[in-house]
């Protein structure tokens, strides 16, 4: 049995994770205050490093071919989560969520993403491996979701007002007008009020229900190997915070992103339905992500959105 396989490595890394996640909470963002720039990029640079650090671990402990797998899965789970962080940007200007109570709704969201995420890549990774048809369906999937985010345009609807969560939870739960600092919940009369910062945390919550219905199966087309599948998706989800606030002010530089971001899922997407008569060796297929995650950066500096 492989180390990573083994109950007591699940159990260390998982309290690694939940550590640092109260180390964040709890001690260095005790005090709500609003993230700038400097802080965010600091925090970012940390988790990037964090981040590769254990990709070092898994290609020294798994052998070359695990730690491009590796590498490759953080790389487009880190681009993909760009959209959820525009959308997020959007949610919080439509509730006029103060910047001080941004974290928090991020750090909770953070931990509701990786729980779900985790139910997603189990069972994922558990219909692959019994029905091996279902990955071709996979790379048609993501070669149709590809398309389509590239046809939508590179600016996300949202209508908070016809959301059906939002709509359900005004219609079975009493939710006050205004916030109340940070707390979701308060009690008025006797009886218990979720504030408007708590429809905000549901709404991010099933926001990135959505968005892992294209993230997962881009990374289960990599690899299916739940380690890589699921760390790699932890690293990823621990740095979203800190990117938020560092990307917050930046979101419209990089507008051609969203058209990279399809051409990786097309490209991943074909490189499952070409596997038997071309298949692609993992070198060049980081190689093929970090050149369109690259080239869209570049044609985003090179021709800035016009303002309207």
């Amino acid at each position: 049995m492989r180390m990573e396989n083994t109950p007591l490595f699940w159990l260390v890394f998982v309290a690694f994770v939940v550590g640092l996640l109260l180390l964040d909470l709890l001690v260095f963002n005790r005090k709500a205050h609003e993230i700038k720039l400097r802080e965010a990029l600091g925090w970012s640079a940390f988790w990037v490093v964090l981040s590769l650090s254990f990709n070092l671990l898994v290609y020294r402990t798994m052998g070359p071919q695990a730690g491009l797998q590796w590498l490759t899965g953080y790389l487009v789970e880190k681009a993909l989560s760009v959209d959820n962080l525009f959308v997020f940007l959007l949610i919080f200007n439509y509730f006029k969520v103060p910047g001080q109570y941004q974290h928090r709704i991020l750090f909770w969201g953070v931990l509701g993403a990786l729980i779900l995420r985790a139910v997603f890549i189990l069972i994922g990774g558990a219909l692959l491996a019994k029905f091996h048809f279902l990955l071709y369906l996979l790379g048609a999937f993501l070669v149709y979701t590809g398309i389509r985010m590239g046809v939508a345009g590179d600016t996300p609807e949202i209508d908070p007002e016809n959301n059906p969560v939002v709509r359900f939870l005004s219609r079975h739960l009493p939710i006050t007008r205004q916030l109340d600092g940070g707390r979701f919940f308060i009690r008025k009369d006797g009886l218990r009020f979720a504030t408007p910062l708590f429809v905000v945390l549901v709404m991010v919550e099933t926001t990135d229900v959505v968005f892992a219905a294209d993230s997962i199966p881009a990374i289960l087309a990599i690899t299916r190997d739940t380690f890589i599948v699921f760390t790699s998706n932890v690293f990823a989800l621990l740095g979203l915070r800190a990117m938020y606030f560092a990307l917050a002010s930046m979101m419209r530089l990089f507008h051609y992103l969203h058209y990279g971001l399809a051409l990786i899922l097309v490209f991943i997407g074909a490189k499952i339905l070409l596997e038997e008569v071309l298949p692609i060796a993992m070198p060049l297929a980081l190689g093929i992500v970090g050149g369109l995650l690259a080239l869209s950066v570049l044609a985003s500096v090179l021709w800035p959105k016009k303002s309207s």
